[in-house]
């Protein structure tokens, strides 16, 4: 085995990992604003309320 393929093999796999790490980097990232602008949206959306207050207030716990 030559010493010098196997350092560039080293440096290679280093670099795959570098690389993998920067995109699952930059995928969180975009998942995150994506779940963000996801949250502001939803809280624009009006709330249903009823004219009973008491409605919905007893929850059936019995299946």
């Amino acid at each position: 085995m030559d010493i010098q393929s196997a350092s560039h093999s080293a440096a290679s796999g280093a670099s795959l990992e570098i690389k993998s790490l920067q995109l699952a980097k930059s995928q969180q990232e975009t998942e995150g604003k994506a779940t963000l602008q996801l949250l502001d949206s939803a809280a624009d959306v009006p709330r249903a309320s009823s004219a009973n207050p008491a409605l919905g207030s007893n929850v059936n716990t019995f299946a």
